[in-house]
């Protein structure tokens, strides 16, 4: 049984509670006419409006929510963040759940976790998991409030893993990784799970 009080507490990794968060969340509420459709506006926003560090190649590195929201960059780690932030500072049940994805179309280059959210829906009485990662090539995550929109599907046979877990926040060894790391694109990121 899922304690719903662990997915709306403020952590350290979501920090709901920064200005700068509550700040997006009112302006989220203040064009939301319900729930369903706050979701899907922070779940575009993140999307779409925080871009994936290693799409646009830059070596900053946003650790929090709040950072993913003031650099307006993070990897899928801060950008999973920042919808749970998003999400619970406006009462909704967040999490974050986990892929090991391969680096490179085959498993030659080793594997990644990638961090994507779980969302509560109260009206159906069920979890989905939503991936804000943004749309690039032919990466497209779209949005549902009935079943699961993710990223990447993995591939067993490349080693690739879908925990369809849903952690109420980003897992230390992530935390420690990001805190570890001056420049984003020196982050040495082949670790397994």
């Amino acid at each position: 049984m899922v304690c719903m009080k662990e997915y709306l507490q403020e952590t350290k990794s979501i920090d709901y509670m920064n200005p700068h968060i509550q700040e997006k969340v009112q302006k989220l509420k203040d064009q939301s006419c319900d729930d369903a459709d706050y979701i899907k506006r922070a779940y575009l926003f993140v999307r779409d409006e925080i871009p994936h560090s290693w799409d646009i190649q830059t070596n900053i590195v946003s650790r929090t929510a709040s950072d993913a929201l003031i650099n307006k960059t993070g990897i899928c780690w801060a950008k999973s963040c920042l919808l749970a932030a998003l999400l619970r500072s406006n009462g909704i049940p967040s999490g974050i759940s986990y892929q090991l994805l391969t680096i490179a179309e085959d498993d030659s280059l080793g594997h990644i976790v990638h961090a994507l959210n779980t969302v509560y829906i109260e009206d159906s009485d069920k979890w989905i998991r939503l991936d804000a990662r943004g749309n690039v090539g032919n990466v497209s995550d779209d949005f549902s409030l009935e079943k699961d929109y993710l990223a990447f599907s993995p591939r067993s046979e490349f080693g690739e893993i879908d925990y369809n877990d849903n952690n109420p926040d980003l897992d230390e060894r992530l935390v420690n990784k990001l805190e570890e790391t001056e420049n984003l694109m020196e982050m040495k990121i082949d670790f397994e799970f």
